[in-house]
């Protein structure tokens, strides 16, 4: 199985409803397919910072951003379908459909290890990915990417949340972080 994180970033690119498609033909019953927050995520940095949120709040605002972006996802792809946890996830892929997270059972009442902002929806999809026990995560940006940097590097160059080195550790699955031109590599790696 794979987990594919598009980057909010994609959220107006034409290249997001190629990369869907793509992923909705090619990786039936082994994707799936993380949102990234994109503007919605960015207006809960707004709304925490102009109310002085906590990070709970801020956090659930982010999460429902990505779930925003999931339903975005799914307009574009009517071929995905949605999934809001494990189980159904599983039963997505079982169904030999390319599952599309919709990440509402990230929301919370208390701080955890998930609440706050070096935690991204890049660090949200290699825990899910840890979780499903996936083979291998992309992560697919907009900005450049360079390929001899490490997690830990491009963590420090803002391509990877704060936590994502410190969270790929044991029982990580292959880590790959990708530009968004980068269509037809992973074409080709789901068609193998």
């Amino acid at each position: 199985m794979w987990v594919v994180k598009l980057g909010g970033s994609l959220g107006r690119d034409p290249l997001l409803r190629r990369w869907l498609e793509l992923l909705a033909e090619d990786g039936g019953g082994r994707v799936v397919v993380v949102p990234g927050g994109g503007v919605f995520a960015d207006q809960a940095r707004d709304v925490q910072a102009w109310w002085s949120l906590d990070d709970v709040a801020a956090h659930n605002i982010a999460v429902l951003g990505m779930a925003q972006t999931a339903s975005l996802m799914k307009g574009l792809c009517p071929a995905l379908e949605l999934a809001r946890d494990e189980a159904a996830l599983r039963a997505a892929l079982q169904r030999g459909r390319t599952a599309l997270w919709w990440p509402t059972e990230l929301l919370r009442e208390h701080a955890d290890e998930l609440t706050d902002w070096s935690v991204t929806s890049d660090s949200l999809a290699l825990w899910l990915a840890q979780r499903l026990r996936a083979e291998r995560l992309l992560i697919v940006k907009s900005c450049a990417i360079d390929a001899g940097a490490s997690l830990e590097q491009l963590g420090q160059a803002g391509v990877l949340d704060a936590a994502f080195a410190r969270r790929a550790g044991t029982g990580t699955p292959t880590i790959e972080v990708l530009h968004k031109e980068q269509l037809d590599r992973v074409r080709q790696g789901l068609r193998r």
